[in-house]
């Protein structure tokens, strides 16, 4: 295949790197949401950063270095949220197999069941 870009030329952005560490920012907030938004943000960021290092490797030239940064940092923030919004779910989930929905909201409950004195 024959590159056609000119490298005396102005480099370009990687395309999506904003648009990777955005999401991969909003994947460590949305760990805060049940979970399902951090992981959804992060899988979503991690696929376009994988598509931005394909292309970077392909040819480095002619994009930025700065944009390849900023997609690096936006998957080292995916990451982070996906780890984050797995542990949130997990702990969600054994919270409900430990208590129960119905004692969820029973404030009482939960401080017998860990043997936590209630507070007056």
């Amino acid at each position: 295949m024959e590159n056609t870009y000119d490298f005396n030329g102005p480099k370009i952005d990687l395309p999506n790197a904003s648009v990777v560490l955005v999401l991969g920012i909003i994947s460590i907030f949305g760990c805060c949401c049940l979970g399902i938004v951090g992981i959804a943000c992060a899988i979503i960021a991690l696929i376009l950063a994988k598509s931005a290092t394909d292309l970077y490797i392909s040819d480095p030239e002619k994009y930025t270095e700065n944009s390849y940064k900023n997609m690096n940092t936006g998957k080292i923030c995916a990451w982070i949220g996906l780890v984050l919004s797995t542990i949130h779910i997990v702990r969600l989930i054994w919270l409900l197999a430990t208590i129960g929905f119905a004692n969820l909201t029973n404030v009482s409950t939960i401080f017998d069941r860990f043997g936590i004195p209630i507070p007056h």
